[in-house]
């Protein structure tokens, strides 16, 4: 009563466009988690990249404020003065880690990962 060949084909079609969305969108889930990859990668090469030139940069100008300070305080003195200052910025990146470092990681690689 309800089955007929044009109700057989439509059916037939419908099965078909089905298959055809679903792999369309299993190639988008690919693109997507591809081009996510890609993104988080790129960023974590330009951080490297530009955390190893800060490095750099830190290395001499911590040794240029301990040679000018070494005529006022002695040589040792300078350096020390130097290491104390890091120990300080050291204790302050751990006090203040979750405000400074952990959430705005966390709104950065969420931003990343789930926005456009």
């Amino acid at each position: 009563m309800f089955s007929n060949d044009k109700n057989i084909e439509t059916i037939g079609q419908l099965v078909e466009v089905i298959k055809h969305y679903i792999g369309l969108q299993s190639e988008y889930v690919k693109l997507d988690v591809v081009e996510k990859v890609v993104r988080v990668l790129t960023t974590l090469i330009m951080a490297g990249v530009l955390a190893f030139l800060l490095i750099l940069m830190l290395i001499y100008v911590s040794f240029a404020v301990a040679y000018a300070l070494a005529p006022l305080t002695g040589q040792v003195g300078a350096f020390a003065i130097v290491a104390a200052f890091y120990f300080v910025v050291l204790m302050l990146f751990i006090i203040f880690r979750k405000p400074w470092i952990e959430k705005p990681l966390v709104h950065f690689l969420a931003s990343l990962l789930l926005g456009k």
